[in-house]
């Protein structure tokens, strides 16, 4: 039984500039419903304390060597949620943030609302469309097909937009049976040619890499 209270937002921050570190902070610390739990320089210190932590949001480049794919995979690897930071200088990381599946890739200058807005959403496991997730998805045309019937493009254009099993079936003319052997055949047919979606925003952005659904504004 809850009190009515929102929970909060539990999120860490990786980034290797202190001044950034201190805006994050400084941004979310009259927020009711957000909590800075941790700041650190890179993933390693985090890694024993995710169970603390709802949301990474980590810059896309660190002083540590280590690489943008390395650092999602390993906080994705303990069921970690991540939202990318990038002062959008190096599109080569951003396209690979991109393909590593994160919720959203939000540039460090944008308006207090806009970040705040970000953090939210990813912290209910949403997606958010940005101008940088759109840009890495069309500077990288040679993504391989996944070989998708019509029937199948018609169901995922359904499903990755929202739309609940219940009402792909009614549109799509198909039981609710149906559309979850849809799904399944569409995700192993992605994970076939090396672009795997396990997850619904996974889907959502297949459908806009291969232009079933259009590229967030």
């Amino acid at each position: 039984m809850t009190d009515g209270v929102t929970p909060r937002l539990r999120i860490a921050h990786v980034d290797d500039h202190e001044t950034v570190q201190l805006g994050l902070a400084s941004m979310v610390s009259g927020e009711d419903d957000i909590e800075l739990v941790t700041s650190a320089v890179s993933v390693e210190p985090l890694l024993s304390r995710l169970d603390e932590i709802d949301l990474v949001v980590l810059d896309i480049r660190l002083s540590d060597g280590s690489t943008i794919g390395h650092n999602i995979e390993q906080l994705h690897a303990r069921g970690a949620r991540v939202l990318v930071f990038t002062a959008a200088d190096d599109h080569v990381a951003v396209r690979e943030a991109s393909k590593a599946g994160v919720l959203g890739i939000v540039r460090k200058s944008e308006s207090r609302g806009i970040i705040l807005d970000a953090l939210r959403s990813a912290g209910r496991g949403e997606s958010v469309p940005t101008t940088e997730w759109a840009a890495a998805l069309d500077a990288d045309p040679e993504l391989p097909s996944a070989g998708l019937s019509p029937k199948e493009l018609e169901v995922l254009a359904l499903y990755a937009a929202g739309d609940k099993s219940v009402t792909v079936a009614s549109r799509a003319g198909l039981s609710a049976n149906t559309v979850s052997e849809y799904v399944r055949r569409i995700r192993h047919k992605y994970a076939a040619v090396g672009r795997p979606a396990h997850t619904k925003i996974d889907l959502y952005k297949r459908a806009v890499e291969d232009g079933i659904l259009p590229s967030p504004e």
